[in-house]
């Protein structure tokens, strides 16, 4: 099958689907119920997710390049897909920094896109994403990695709710004694804020914002919030949460959390090799 009938609708698995178009080296963008996967000559050069922070997110949040500076390489370059290039050529971020941090917000999209392995919807051939040439990664990199986080995920605390519900924190929940990271991860957890909307607060990966989430879970400090059923219920065999309607404090401008280096190394030697 060519990838011009890929433009319909199939309940394909994406890890699949990836697979082959990788092997007919494709281009185009692959959407799942999660969210779409841009590939070019059969490698992957963009993932992104509804429920995790875009590259622009990360950047401005955490201090590396001015919202005005983001905003101006869209409107300059977005209409020709250059916009990662035209942030380097104006001199607003290193080439390096902007690789490192497209690897780190494309890996994080791609575990949501692809953790489940959920049916792909539909393959579009020939479309782009506006970011534009950054980094292409090898497909087997990418669904390898995803597999590697949900393994991890899951021997921290198999309830992958936390990953996607509003999340609260248990009564007697402290962050005194916990370690930095996970004390500021504690803080922004209201009984609103999803992992992806702390992980924005806080100007970090979402991945790594799942790690301490996931490690507060199976500790007993924070919970998913149940989505609430109309109708009455019986009542609670023990107290529930306590949810503050206030949101969790902004936290003060730190630096973004130290990527994965080991990751990101073997990822960029791997790259240069081939």
């Amino acid at each position: 099958m060519t990838t011009s009938t890929r433009a319909l609708r199939t309940d394909e698995p994406a890890s699949a689907l990836l697979g082959t178009l990788a092997a007919q080296g494709a281009s185009g963008a692959l959407s799942t119920e999660s969210g779409i996967v841009y590939l070019a000559a059969g490698h992957v050069v963009h993932v992104e997710s509804a429920v995790t922070p875009d590259l622009g997110d990360l950047l401005t949040h955490s201090g590396a390049l001015a919202p005005d500076g983001w905003w101006e390489a869209i409107d300059q370059a977005g209409r020709r897909c250059r916009v990662g290039r035209q942030l380097v050529d104006s001199g607003h971020l290193a080439a390096g920094a902007l690789e490192l941090c497209h690897l780190g917000a494309l890996f994080d999209a791609a575990y949501f896109v692809l953790a489940h392995d959920g049916p792909a919807l539909r393959f579009r051939p020939g479309a782009a994403h506006w970011l534009g040439a950054v980094r292409s990664v090898p497909v087997d990199t990418v669904l390898r990695e995803s597999r590697r986080r949900r393994e991890l995920l899951h021997r921290i605390w198999p309830e992958p709710a936390v990953d996607r519900a509003p999340l609260a924190r248990l009564p007697g929940s402290d962050a005194t004694d916990l370690p930095a990271r996970r004390g500021r991860t504690l803080a922004q957890v209201d009984g609103v804020r999803t992992a992806a909307q702390i992980a924005t607060a806080l100007a970090c990966r979402t991945f790594h914002t799942l790690v301490e989430l996931r490690r507060l879970a199976a500790a007993g400090l924070v919970a998913p919030v149940a989505p609430l059923i109309p109708g009455p219920s019986p009542a609670p065999a023990s107290a529930p949460a306590t949810v503050s309607a206030e949101p969790g404090p902004t936290p003060r401008p730190v630096a973004s959390d130290e990527p994965d280096t080991a990751l990101l190394r073997r990822l960029l030697h791997a790259l240069e090799a081939l």
